[in-house]
């Protein structure tokens, strides 16, 4: 039927085979059928070792939640100095009383796989503009930049 998209196996299977493709370590999966839509549904999977810059959503404030469906992420929130302020794993329903959070906008984070795989149902508002989508944070390495293994190495260790 028209409209209706599955989360099967077949389907993370998939995105984790993409995944170990690409230099990032991550890939999405796309529900939302473009930029524009609202709000923005995606498959994410991380796997050990990608780096996602800390950063926040303010142009437009957009909220952002994760469901950890398989597998075990972290989500780090910091202050604006760059300081960890939290620290919460989540982890796959069957596995722990935590498997999702609701980030209000502005929040500075980062999330990484605590697994070899995570597979996360992600939700935030639309639209994606790639110029405003992410305030990266000053204070932390962007990807490939010099010292950005060692700040994952730190994170890490949170």
């Amino acid at each position: 039927m028209t409209g209706i998209q599955l989360i099967t196996r077949d389907l993370i299977a998939e995105v984790t085979h993409k995944a170990g493709d690409s230099p990032r370590r991550r890939m999405n999966h796309n529900f939302h059928s473009g930029p524009d839509d609202n709000p923005h549904r995606m498959l994410n999977v991380l796997l050990r070792g990608t780096y996602v810059p800390p950063h926040r959503h303010l142009n437009p404030d957009k909220s952002e939640a994760f469901l950890v469906l398989e597998g075990a992420a972290k989500v780090i929130c910091f202050d604006d100095a760059g300081n960890p302020t939290a620290v919460h794993r989540l982890t796959a329903p069957s596995a722990s009383p935590v498997w999702g959070i609701d980030l209000a906008a502005g929040i500075w984070h980062t999330i990484l796989a605590e697994s070899d795989v995570a597979v996360c149902y992600e939700v935030k508002p639309g639209p994606w503009q790639p110029s405003t989508d992410k305030d990266f944070a000053a204070w932390a390495p962007r990807e490939n930049q010099p010292g950005w293994q060692q700040y994952l190495t730190y994170l890490e260790g949170l």
